[in-house]
């Protein structure tokens, strides 16, 4: 086995925030309250250490073998080769016979533990080792002075003997007191909220990592079946990169001479009108354009399922189903009661990376905007996302659904103009006793573009954009004039 810079977590997204792992040889603190998945991430780390052929100690202060045993078989893990020494009270110890009458308990069930501890360590010499929890020595001290020395001497004990030690804490102390914080080589912390509606949203951040670098802030987790699962939080500055400013066209001749050519590559494009007016069904038609070139694109979907969205698109003669099935169109329906911004950011990074996807659709934004109600700077994360994947060089759509269905003051729940490079407006109005529909570009950067409002049409199986709709005025506001023939 040869000596590592570093001592992975065991987690992948957990070591791309702290740079590759902890530091190895150092104490750690992992704080969180109960249930907020500490003792899953300890065992992680030990069961990345042996995987690494490395000796690991898991020490219990509080729970019993069987019980830490069926924790580990609800992730389907095997932790045979996990030393476990639990040092939980016995039953004979509530004997009468066994109770202190000269001596405080803490002085002797203090010393007697941490006894017990040293000399499991001096036998198997534990590359790892994970104290489960903090809250047992501290009852045990008895007092803070006492804590904070035993804490350190631990620290002293570990630090010659080239061992990483992972210290939980499950904050159920009175007070939050600092003392191992300060004590420790790094700190983490994770947190979890019950929203009004769904799951318990989870994140967790580093409070402290003494002379490494790495990304602060809140990131999201979630803790599936083997684990935790870590959603970094995305900084686009980390992925500057130059893409090509090719046109990905539609096939559909109109909708492209309107667009100026297609959708540009590296740039993103808000098309909003009110419900039904065709915003999905243009997303999908560029994506299965795209998968005709051979290309892979991916719809991340909230409102409708994807056999509706398949089912809709068969009849307009848009084969997305065809292509979604040869898998070179990835369709993510997105349960908002089971999402986070975090998990969410990497579904589509992982599109990316993995399918290295030329368009990406977001259907919709109202979707996204209503599956996370208590989230807080969502568009600044959608304002890094969008960013981060123009520097990839993928052209990404945005779907957003106006309040309303006829009229000029059409609003929608978010502003998201400001953030894209083009918006597509499409529009019912009114004439010659139909109802009918009209679509423009209203904003393009940087780039070339038809100025004309064109009327849309889906009829027979089929999309069709007619000519300039240069007969009337007024046809964003639902009910047009008919210009008079000169």
């Amino acid at each position: 086995m040869t000596e590592s810079t570093v001592a992975a977590t065991g987690v992948a997204g957990l070591d791309d925030i702290l740079g590759g792992g902890l530091t190895p040889h150092r104490l750690y603190l992992l704080e969180g309250m109960p249930g907020s998945g500490k003792t899953t991430l300890a065992f992680q780390f030990l069961l990345e250490g042996v995987r690494h052929g490395e000796s690991v100690l898991y020490v219990t202060l509080s729970e019993t073998t069987e019980e830490i045993r069926a924790v580990a078989d609800s992730h389907g893990w095997s932790i045979d080769r996990i030393a476990i020494r639990e040092l939980v009270p016995s039953e004979q110890s509530l004997e009468p016979g066994e109770q202190y009458t000269v001596f405080h308990p803490s002085e002797v069930e203090l010393s007697d533990t941490t006894k017990k501890i040293l000399d499991d360590v001096e036998k198997l010499k534990p590359a790892r080792i994970v104290f489960d929890s903090l809250s047992e020595l501290r009852l045990l001290a008895g007092n803070p002075l006492r804590y904070r020395r035993q804490i350190l001497a631990l620290k002293q004990f570990f630090a010659g003997r080239r061992c990483t030690v992972l210290l939980l804490d499950d904050l159920t102390a009175a007070e939050h007191d600092l003392q191992v914080q300060s004590i420790a080589h790094g700190a983490l912390l994770l947190e979890h909220a019950m929203p009004a509606f769904g799951p318990p949203r989870r994140r967790l951040s580093v409070t402290k990592f003494r002379g490494r670098e790495f990304r602060a802030g809140y990131h999201d987790y979630a803790i599936r079946r083997g684990g935790l699962e870590v959603y970094p939080r995305l900084v686009a500055a980390e992925h500057r990169r130059e893409s090509s400013r090719e046109r990905l066209p539609s096939g559909l001749a109109g909708l492209d001479k309107l667009i100026g050519g297609g959708l540009e590559r590296g740039t993103s494009t808000l098309i909003q009108g009110a419900a039904g007016t065709g915003k999905s069904t243009i997303s999908a038609l560029f994506c299965a354009q795209a998968a005709e070139r051979g290309e892979h694109t991916a719809l991340f979907i909230f409102d409708e399922s994807a056999n509706t969205l398949f089912s809709r698109l068969d009849g307009l003669g848009i084969p997305l189903r065809r292509h979604a099935d040869a898998g070179l169109v990835s369709v993510q329906q997105i349960d908002p009661a089971e999402l986070s911004p975090g998990e969410f950011v990497h579904a589509i990074r992982r599109a990316v990376r993995e399918k290295r996807a030329s368009i990406v659709v977001i259907d919709s934004l109202n979707g996204y905007l209503n599956a996370m109600p208590d989230e807080k700077f969502l568009i600044i994360q959608l304002h890094e996302l969008l960013t981060y994947l123009g520097q990839h060089g993928v052209a990404t759509v945005l779907v957003a659904a106006q309040h309303g269905l006829m009229g000029a003051s059409m609003t929608a729940p978010v502003d998201a103009s400001y953030l894209a490079d083009s918006v597509v407006l499409l529009r019912y109005f009114e004439a010659e006793g139909e109802v009918r529909q009209a679509i423009s570009v209203v904003k393009m950067r940087g780039g070339e573009h038809e100025r004309t409002i064109r009327e849309l049409s889906m009829k027979g199986g089929r999309i069709n954009l007619g000519e300039p709709l240069r007969d009337y005025r007024g046809v964003f506001t639902g009910v047009p004039e008919k210009r008079p023939k000169l």
